[in-house]
């Protein structure tokens, strides 16, 4: 089981000996022309987690390609690279200039940003464009804020991507408690921490039943249990994303957490469990619960 960082979540050239205790370290999104993001404030605690409305602000995919060299020297594993844009030919743009870099192991689509105006091309529209400029595999990120996220996995799925990670965060509100204002100056911002973690479950699970793509799963993970459950769920892979703000151990923390978790269920390795929870059969119901009394 892969052990990844939520794009955005964690600068690699600050803290590199977080990056180099995950298995697969992904960028921050990289668009065409550099982006200041929105205006301040653009993150508020939540009481269960986290708003922001950075809005992708990055570098610029020039600058960004300067310092790839030197992030690989860095972080020593894997580099997923996260590509933004405004639309199909922006994302494939980018993707065609990865293509050729050494340094770059897969490309995770950002597909549903909640802080910027989306893309007018649906998500298969822009996987496929993408697709089209690249050998390099492609992931997904897809929006829990869809009416059916398995019908668009599969339409991802028909237009090449070569995986989905599940999910990116939600839109969410917060006020100020003198002023009854929005706390962020956007004002809707991506929720994201404990809470978003049943939502990421039902995408993965659906997703899981909907394609046979392999799945990052990611949203309120904060414990090798949470990690399991998303094992479970269909995940092949697992993202850490609002925990690492406050706990820059919690990838070690979270491997042997769940090992102990697996362990205790019976399971050999993580792997094991994968989407044991789509085992809907009577009998294998009760050989599961017998198993892990």
């Amino acid at each position: 089981m892969l052990l990844l960082n939520g794009s955005g979540c964690l600068d690699a050239l600050t803290a590199p000996d977080v990056a180099r205790a995950l298995d697969v370290f992904v960028t921050k999104t990289i668009t065409p022309l550099p982006r200041e993001g929105n205006a301040p404030v653009r993150i508020a605690e939540t009481e269960h987690g986290m708003l922001n409305a950075i809005g992708l602000a990055n570098p610029g995919r020039d600058r960004f390609l300067q310092t790839l060299p030197r992030l690989q020297e860095v972080v020593q594993v894997p580099i997923w690279v996260s590509v933004g844009g405004f639309s199909a030919e922006e994302y494939a743009d980018t993707c065609a200039v990865l293509d050729g870099r050494d340094e770059v192991a897969s490309i995770e689509l950002n597909l549903s940003c909640p802080n910027v105006d989306e893309a007018p091309e649906s998500a298969a529209e822009i996987v496929a464009t993408c697709r089209a400029a690249t050998e390099l595999p492609l992931y997904a990120k897809l929006s829990p804020a869809t009416w059916d996220v398995a019908e668009t996995a599969r339409a991802v799925e028909a237009a090449g991507a070569d995986g989905l990670s599940l999910v990116n965060t939600i839109r969410g509100l917060t006020l100020e408690e003198r002023t009854l204002l929005p706390t962020l100056e956007r004002g809707a911002g991506g929720y994201s921490g404990p809470a978003l973690k049943p939502i990421a479950l039902a995408a993965v699970y659906a997703c899981a039943r909907a394609t046979s793509l392999p799945i990052v799963g990611m949203g309120g993970v904060r414990s090798g249990r949470d990690a399991l459950e998303l094992i479970a769920a269909g995940a092949s892979a697992v993202a850490l994303g609002t925990v690492l703000f406050a706990d820059p151990d919690a990838p070690a923390r979270v491997r042997a957490e769940l090992d102990v978790e697996r362990s205790a269920r019976g399971f050999e390795s993580a792997d094991d469990a994968r989407g044991i929870a789509h085992r809907t059969d009577a009998r294998e119901r009760t050989d599961v619960h017998a198993n892990v009394r």
